[in-house]
């Protein structure tokens, strides 16, 4: 006597109810369990923890700040099991934490997907199948972006960014920098927050990540020419 094979078990983190729903009947509708949907980071780690799925599939921002919770939530589970099958989507390529997520578990397992170039259904399925079969599937734009961000950490940086790192580099404080620019401390801590993410700087204390970020800066920039 023949069984039928096990489905699928996926834990699904997305915050938008309609995708959510969507994400979650379209892959019922191809064989897979989907045992939980979930709409914040926590919640998917909480999930994951709670019934050891075959496949995560998750949004990249979700709340509290819309920024990278999903992708740093992939990046913690794979760290804690490099065998577990992750594939994140985005409506647009964060650059933050993807490269860790894809040399994770030896680049095996993992996919990072833009959700406006996932057009086809029947597409869509198979790359997750292609994940959970061991290998690897990246949209071509991420990887053009990561290779591009490899060869120059600080061009992912804004113009205004540049300029605060510059700043930082002289050694001026927040508050120095906000009466420089003539904006809030608010808006250069937001600017600052932006700069060591994007630099993909690990996570110590804020005073150290700014020490590398200005060693970032220092190796990045052209060597000056003329008198000293």
């Amino acid at each position: 006597m023949r069984t039928e094979p096990t489905a699928v078990r996926v834990v699904l983190a997305e915050d938008g109810v309609l995708l959510r729903e969507g994400l979650a009947g379209l892959l019922a509708r191809f064989g897979f369990d989907v045992v939980a949907a979930v709409d914040d980071a926590e919640a998917l780690l909480a999930a994951v923890a709670e019934h050891r799925p075959d496949l995560v599939v998750t949004d990249i921002r979700m709340p509290p700040d819309f920024s990278d919770e999903g992708l740093r939530a992939a990046v913690r589970l794979r760290r804690a099991d490099p065998g577990l099958a992750v594939v994140a989507l985005s409506q647009y390529v964060e650059l933050s934490y993807a490269a860790d997520l894809l040399d994770s578990g030896d680049g095996r397992r993992v996919g990072y997907l833009l959700k406006d170039r996932v057009v086809d259904v029947a597409d869509f399925v198979a790359a997750l199948r292609q994940v959970l079969d061991g290998g690897t599937v990246v949209d071509a734009q991420v990887i053009r972006q990561l290779i591009g961000r490899r060869r120059d950490p600080l061009a992912a940086l804004s113009p205004r960014e540049h300029e605060v790192l510059a700043l930082i580099a002289e050694g001026h404080s927040n508050a120095a920098i906000a009466r420089r620019l003539v904006v809030t401390d608010a808006t250069v801590g937001k600017h600052v927050r932006s700069i060591l993410a994007k630099l993909d700087l690990p996570q110590t204390d804020d005073t150290h990540r700014r020490v590398l970020a200005v060693l970032t800066y220092l190796r990045g920039r052209p060597p000056a020419t003329g008198p000293a």
